[in-house]
C-alpha cells in the first residue's frame, strides 16, 4: 500500500458538514453541547471528541463579503513535531502507520501528564492535539487508517458530496492539487495555492491569504506568544531539540512572510 494523502479543495466546500458528522459516526464520538457564539461554525473549536471541524470565516473584500470554509483536521505531518515532543517523555505515545503515513496517538498518551500535553500541543504548528482531561487520552484525526487498511476511503472523504475532499496515493493527490491550482489561476484566482504540500499529508488548496481561512491554516501563519513561550520547554533531550528546531524554522519563515 502506497503512502497516502488527502487533497482538500476549499473552493468546492459548501460547509454541509457531512464530513464532520461522518467523522463522529465512524469514530463513535459524542455530540457536543453548543451555544450561539455569533458564527454558523459549531462547535467553536476542535476538541477531544471533534476531530474534524468545518471552520467558517467572513472576510471583508472592499465592500463585499467573502465567506470561506475550511474543513480543519490533523495534517499528518511527514516529520511530525508532536511525535518528537511526546517522545521527550514517552516512546510509542505517538506512532506513524507504516502503510499510510498516518500519525496516530495511542492509548499510551494517557500516561503523559497535563504539562507534557501542553508541550505536545505547542509543538504542532496547526494547533491540532486535544486532551480529554477526565481520561488523559490525547486525540485527533487518525486518517481512518483502519478503514484505509481494508481498501475503504476515510469516513470524511466518503461523505463529501461536492468533491472537496479527495484521498489516495500521495503522488496522485499532489498532481491533482497542482493541476487544480493552475486551473484556478487561469480563471483569475491569482492567489490560488496549496499549503505546506511538501511537509504534510493533508494538502489544503485556498484562493486567498491562508490567514483569512484560519490562523493555523499553514505552518507559516503567526504562531502566537504561546508557541514562543513553549520553545524553551521543548529543548529537552534529542527529541525535544528536533521539535524545537522545527518550530524555530516555522517562526523564521513567519517573520519572512507577509
Amino acid at each position: 500500500m502506497a503512502d497516502k494523502s488527502f487533497f482538500i479543495d476549499t473552493t468546492r466546500c459548501t460547509a454541509c458538514r457531512g464530513c464532520q458528522i461522518a467523522c463522529k459516526q465512524w469514530n463513535n464520538l459524542p455530540a457536543e453541547r453548543t451555544t450561539n457564539w455569533g458564527s454558523f461554525q459549531n462547535p467553536a473549536d476542535l476538541s477531544h471528541s471533534t476531530f474534524k471541524l468545518v471552520r467558517f470565516s467572513e472576510v471583508d473584500a472592499g465592500g463585499k463579503v467573502n465567506w470561506y470554509f475550511f474543513p480543519d483536521q490533523c495534517r499528518h505531518c511527514i516529520d511530525p513535531p508532536c511525535k518528537d515532543a511526546a517522545e521527550a517523555y514517552l516512546n510509542e505515545a505517538v506512532v506513524i502507520d507504516g502503510a499510510t503515513g498516518a500519525v496516530v496517538y495511542t492509548e499510551k498518551t494517557r500516561e503523559l501528564s497535563a504539562e507534557a500535553f501542553k508541550e505536545v500541543r505547542a509543538a504542532c504548528p496547526y494547533d491540532i492535539p486535544r486532551r480529554n482531561d477526565a481520561t488523559g487520552l490525547i486525540t485527533k484525526c487518525t486518517m481512518c487508517f483502519d478503514r484505509v487498511h481494508h481498501g475503504l476511503l476515510p469516513a470524511c472523504v466518503k461523505a463529501c458530496c461536492t468533491g472537496a475532499l479527495s484521498f489516495g496515493d500521495r503522488p496522485a493527490m499532489l498532481e491533482a492539487a497542482r493541476r487544480r491550482v493552475e486551473e484556478l489561476k487561469g480563471k483569475g484566482y491569482a492567489k490560488a495555492q496549496i499549503l505546506d504540500a511538501d511537509s504534510v499529508r493533508a494538502i489544503f488548496l485556498v484562493i486567498d491569504d491562508p490567514k483569512s481561512y484560519h490562523p493555523f491554516a499553514t505552518a507559516r501563519a503567526e504562531m502566537g506568544k504561546r508557541r514562543k513561550l513553549a520553545l524553551p520547554r521543548l529543548f529537552r533531550g534529542g527529541a525535544g531539540l528536533i521539535a524545537g528546531t522545527y518550530l524555530v524554522g516555522s517562526l523564521m519563515d513567519s517573520c519572512g512572510s507577509e
